[in-house]
């Protein structure tokens, strides 16, 4: 009944934070800190990158760190986000340029995140990675 009664944050101001977490999301990728990862997925995160592996926290923190990819520049952008009540999706297009086992490559990727607000703030519960052609072979 608490949880009922506390007043909310403005829907606009949870929109725009959900968009900042994507927008830091991809800069930690460019980066391969995990800190974020660490700070922002939950313990029990569940994920599907583009080519079908399932992940959990640790391993999609062990891709995001993998040292045969170093990435040139990692944005996402169209990033959408829709509330309910406790929960937020967001989609969003990943774009990335790379160099991935010496071989420079660019591909972009729909992602669809799905968000746990919680005391602490937001927390990713899941993903979708889903690549565009043309289809290369990613790490992510």
């Amino acid at each position: 009944m608490e949880a009922c009664m506390l007043e909310r944050p403005n829907a606009d101001l949870q929109r725009q934070e959900v968009i900042a977490l994507e927008k830091e999301a991809a800069r930690a990728i460019q980066l391969r800190d995990a800190t974020f990862f660490r700070r922002v997925y939950s313990d029990d995160f569940t994920g599907v990158l583009s080519r079908g592996q399932n992940v959990d926290k640790p391993s999609f923190i062990a891709v995001v760190q993998a040292p045969e990819i170093k990435y040139e520049s990692f944005t996402a952008s169209d990033i959408k986000v829709r509330l309910y009540r406790d929960v937020a999706v967001a989609t969003s297009t990943w774009s990335m340029r790379a160099v991935f086992r010496g071989q420079r490559m660019s591909s972009q990727m729909r992602v669809l995140h799905v968000y746990l607000y919680g005391a602490a703030g937001y927390h990713v519960v899941a993903a979708q990675t889903t690549l565009l052609p043309p289809y290369l072979e990613l790490p992510l």
